[in-house]
């Protein structure tokens, strides 16, 4: 069975071999000693503090086969984004060039630099290891993070976002990167990448054009990505859609990706999610329905995709003991589910 638990110092090596796996476009996980034992740190500080409201914690998550005890993915959730560091965007809008007297009118697409989700809630990093994109294993590594927004809701804001990765190629060239490249950088799209996943970005303020972009000046190919996702990143958008998530003309500045944002409310998982009370009884039976279902803890966190028997006259659940003790729970404790 696949555990999600909290990240832990002892699974930097995993985490370290995940970095190098995910490849180029996977900005918030980099391939740097230093940042990912920073990112370790900075995780188990968040899951110990104890908040009122979202600020500066960052949540990091691990798939276990709770068999093996291999790590087999990650998952993350950014409590506030750009309080420290800007959180850059274009925005895609319009404007109209219009002649009365000429009879002409013309509607042209612009991209404007922006800083529109300064303290949105970020679901981020998730990377599932190839021999385990199976078995709904891709769906409990995302949707478990909506029954913790939900159950902690304090923690977080009411906006969701997920930075999708947009499309480039096995080099890491980016069509949409090239462009900009060529007129204002002066360093590939790896490059420009990396120094945004170390936190090193005061080189996008310098450099990146101040004024809005006119797309239709931009080369064909760079207009063909905008708002486009990599090949590999198709799955996790339509999951995202399927829970409620939508593009609203934002995207990402090096790759033209899109960002989608949903309120916590309209988020399905979250918001068709409840809490029931645990007794301990036999295996699930074979009409039993697969749910998603996590503890109530914080530090302690720990979820995972099981078919279950729920009583809804009486708000229980049963779980056998071997699936209490995963989830660190006992009779009479609470959990939280929803139906996959």
């Amino acid at each position: 069975m696949m555990i999600i638990r909290p990240i832990r110092q002892d699974d930097y090596a995993v985490l370290f071999k995940i970095a190098e796996e995910s490849g180029h476009g996977f900005t918030s996980l980099p391939v740097n000693e230093e940042l990912i034992q920073k990112k370790l740190s900075r995780s188990e500080a968040s899951f110990k503090k104890a908040v009122s409201q979202p600020g500066d914690e960052g949540y990091l998550f691990v798939m276990e086969d709770s068999e093996t005890g291999e790590v087999v993915g990650t998952s993350g959730i950014e409590a506030a984004v750009g309080l420290d560091d800007a959180f850059y965007h274009y925005h895609l809008g319009k404007v109209v060039h219009s002649s009365r007297s000429l009879n002409v009118y013309n509607t042209v697409e612009t991209l404007t630099l922006c800083n529109d989700y300064t303290g949105a809630t970020e679901i981020c990093t998730l990377f599932l290891r190839e021999a385990y994109r199976k078995d709904n294993n891709g769906k409990l590594l995302s949707k478990f993070r909506f029954l913790f927004l939900q159950e902690q809701q304090h923690r977080f804001s009411d906006t969701v976002i997920a930075e999708m990765r947009g499309v480039s190629d096995a080099n890491g060239d980016s069509p949409f990167w090239q462009w900009l490249e060529e007129h204002f950088f002066s360093m590939d799209f790896p490059t420009a990448d990396y120094l945004t996943g170390i936190g090193q970005k005061v080189f996008v303020a310098e450099l990146m054009p101040k004024y809005p972009i006119y797309v239709n000046l931009l080369s064909k190919e760079a207009q063909d990505v905008i708002g486009h996702v990599h090949d590999n990143t198709r799955p996790a958008i339509q999951l995202l859609k399927s829970e409620g998530f939508n593009f609203a003309g934002y995207v990402d500045i090096f790759d033209g990706g899109p960002t989608v944002e949903a309120n916590i409310k309209n988020i399905r998982s979250a918001s068709q999610s409840k809490n029931y009370t645990i007794v301990i009884g036999e295996s699930a039976s074979d009409d039993a329905v697969s749910h998603l279902i996590s503890n109530t803890e914080v530090e302690d966190f720990r979820a995972t995709l099981t078919p279950l028997n729920v009583d809804v006259t009486s708000d229980s659940v049963t779980l056998s003991q071997k699936l209490a003790d995963l989830l660190l729970v006992k009779a009479g404790d609470s959990v939280r589910l929803v139906a996959l």
